[in-house]
C-alpha cells in the first residue's frame, strides 16, 4: 500500500480533474506529491514490479511448484492476485541479469587452467622443433600462402568456394590477433550480453510451435504466448536460483563440504526444469497424459533443434564481430 503524502490541491497533475479522493475519478492517477526522495525512487521501483510482497511471494510459489497455475489463473481473469506475465518475465530477467554481472564469472579460471596445459603442449612442440612461440604469425601466413596458391594455380576440384575461402580467412585473423582464453571469454561475454535478445527470438517461436500443435478454434496464440511467458519466467527463475546458490557456495572455496550442496542443487534444478513442461502442457491444455507426453516430446525436439539453429547463427554472428 503507498504511503505517499497527499496533495492540499485537489486538481489532478496529470489531466486537471477534481479529486474528491486519494486517486482521480478521471484517469486514475494518484494525488500525491510529485517530489520525490532517491529512496522513494527505489522503493516504488520495486514495489511496481512486484505489485507488493504478498502477490509476489504467491507468484513465485505457483510459478516454482504449481506448473501452469499462473497461466490458467491469468486467463480465466483472476490478474491482481498475480504479477502480469510481462512484468514477472521482465522482473526475473532484471535480477538475473544484474547478479550475472555483478558476480565474478568462473569462466576465466576454468580458462586458465586450460591455457596452462595447452601452453605446456605448445612448449615442449616448439622445444622438440627448435622453434620459438612468436613465430607462429610465420605459420598463419605460411598456411594462408598455401591456400592462396592454390585458390590461384590449384585445380578446380581443389579450390575453396567463396564464402569456405572467407571463412579459412577470418579464423587464420582470429587465431593471429587472439589466444585461445581471449577467444573463448569473447564468446562468453557475447552470450552472457546477448542473452536477453536469444530469449526474446526464441518465444515468440516457442509459442508458434505450441499453436501449430493444438486446437486453433479452442485456444488462441495470445494463450500460447501467455504460457510461453510463465514457463520462460520459470526457466529464468531456476537458473537464478542455482546461480546464487552456486556462487555463494563458492565463496568457501572449492574445497568447501558445502559444494555437495551446490551440485545437488543444480542436479535436482536441472532434472525439475527438463520434467516441468510436461506437467505444465498436461495441466493446461487438459489433455490425456499420453497425448501430452508425446506433444511434449515432439516439442522438445523441435525447440531444441530451433534453439541449436540460433545458436549457430550467434556463433557465426559473434565469430564474424571479432576484430
Amino acid at each position: 500500500m503507498s504511503h505517499n503524502k497527499i496533495r492540499e490541491d485537489k486538481t489532478c497533475l496529470n489531466c486537471r480533474h477534481v479529486v474528491e479522493l486519494k486517486f482521480c475519478p478521471n484517469c486514475g492517477q494518484e494525488n500525491s506529491d510529485s517530489r520525490k526522495t532517491f529512496h522513494h525512487l527505489f522503493v516504488h521501483f520495486f514495489e511496481d514490479l512486484t505489485h507488493y510482497e504478498n502477490a509476489f511471494w504467491k507468484t513465485i510459489k505457483n510459478l516454482l511448484f504449481k506448473p501452469s497455475t499462473l497461466t490458467k489463473e491469468y486467463l480465466s481473469g483472476k490478474r491482481l492476485s498475480y504479477l502480469a506475465p510481462v512484468r514477472l518475465y521482465i522482473f526475473i530477467s532484471f535480477i538475473t541479469f544484474l547478479l550475472i554481472a555483478m558476480f565474478p564469472s568462473k569462466i576465466n579460471g576454468d580458462i586458465d587452467k586450460s591455457e596452462k596445459e595447452l601452453n605446456k603442449e605448445i612448449a615442449k612442440a616448439t622445444k622438440d622443433l627448435n622453434i620459438k612461440k612468436e613465430d607462429k604469425k610465420y605459420f598463419t601466413f605460411l598456411n594462408m600462402k598455401k591456400i592462396d596458391s592454390v585458390q590461384k594455380y590449384g585445380k578446380e576440384e581443389e579450390k575453396l568456394n567463396a564464402s569456405s575461402y572467407w571463412f579459412v580467412e577470418k579464423a587464420n585473423h582470429v587465431t593471429e590477433k587472439y589466444t585461445k582464453k581471449e577467444i573463448y571469454v569473447k564468446f562468453a561475454e557475447a552470450f552472457f550480453h546477448n542473452l536477453p535478445k536469444i530469449l526474446f527470438i526464441i518465444m515468440p517461436f516457442f509459442a508458434f510451435f505450441l499453436w501449430l500443435f493444438h486446437n486453433k478454434k479452442k485456444w488462441y496464440y495470445f494463450d500460447h504466448g501467455i504460457f510461453t511467458l510463465h514457463y520462460f519466467s520459470f526457466l529464468l527463475l531456476i537458473f537464478l536460483i542455482m546461480f546464487i546458490i552456486d556462487r555463494l557456495i563458492g565463496l568457501f572455496g572449492e574445497d568447501s563440504p558445502l559444494s555437495y550442496i551446490s551440485g545437488l542443487t543444480t542436479f535436482v534444478g536441472s532434472i525439475w526444469m527438463c520434467y516441468y513442461f510436461y506437467p505444465a502442457h498436461h495441466r493446461f491444455y487438459g489433455e490425456s497424459r499420453i497425448v501430452s507426453f508425446v506433444k511434449s516430446f515432439l516439442l522438445f525436439i523441435i525447440n531444441s533443434l530451433f534453439i541449436l539453429f540460433l545458436l549457430t547463427l550467434y556463433v557465426l554472428y559473434t565469430f564474424i564481430n571479432l576484430h
